[in-house]
């Protein structure tokens, strides 16, 4: 008896920052590995991930990019992925210094400081979610998040296409969001460090236009977490 398929989305930025961030040595992650791994009861139809192109920031290790640029040309041989970039944006703001401290007149002392933003990429992965559903491609969508703004396209999916959603938290299920499990997904399951280490491309890829060698820094000798963001570094 054949299994039921599923399409996985998953939200590059959330789970770089809530698990891969501590785990360096995992970043060469093969994502369709990855799906089967969790969702083993599922023919795995695809992987969509989205996340943005970074940029080299002040202060910051300068090779970040182009471990990133490393791994999507690795991402790019796998026959059921496929990437969606949105924009990395570094922007100057004014903000507020923390902690807060009040100046003579007692008005907020603010600092001018450079803000990085992954723009586009809830949107993409929201519009996706839902052109998919609508077409009825899979018997289960599953996204990979904890961040709440994905609720009302998972809602949709559900209540309105009804389809059935899944949600793979990139955390222990009690910590992650509430407003998501609250959208009674048929799955819900973790994506642990285990699964991370379980799944990961060949230290050596032919892409076509050459080898794709696994950054150094991502090796179980890793020096530790990068300080630029997002996504994969």
């Amino acid at each position: 008896m054949s299994k039921p398929t599923a399409n996985l989305y998953i939200d590059g930025f959330n789970l770089y920052r809530r698990l891969l961030q501590r785990h360096p040595q995992d970043k060469w992650l093969d994502l369709e590995a990855l799906a089967e791994y969790v969702l083993p009861d599922y023919e795995i139809n695809r992987v969509r991930y989205f996340t943005a192109i970074i940029k080299p920031l002040p202060g910051a290790d300068p090779q970040s990019p182009q471990r990133q640029q490393a791994y999507l040309r690795a991402l790019a041989t796998l026959p059921r992925t496929s990437v969606h970039l949105g924009k990395f944006r570094i922007d100057p703001r004014i903000m507020p210094v923390h902690p807060t401290e009040f100046d003579s007149d007692g008005n907020p002392v603010t600092a001018k400081v450079k803000k990085t933003e992954e723009k586009g990429s809830d949107v993409a992965l929201a519009s996706y979610l839902l052109l998919d559903a609508f077409k009825d491609e899979a018997d289960v969508y599953v996204v990979s998040t904890n961040d709440s703004d994905l609720v009302m396209p998972m809602r949709m999916v559900s209540d309105d296409l009804h389809r059935a959603t899944g949600l793979l938290s990139p955390m222990e299920p009690k910590r992650s969001s509430n407003e998501l499990k609250q959208t009674n997904p048929s799955i819900h399951r973790q994506i642990t460090v285990a699964a991370l280490a379980a799944c990961q491309l060949p230290d050596v890829i032919n892409d076509g236009k050459g080898k794709v060698h696994r950054p150094s820094k991502w090796r179980l000798n890793s020096e530790g977490p990068d300080l630029s963001e997002p996504s994969n570094q």
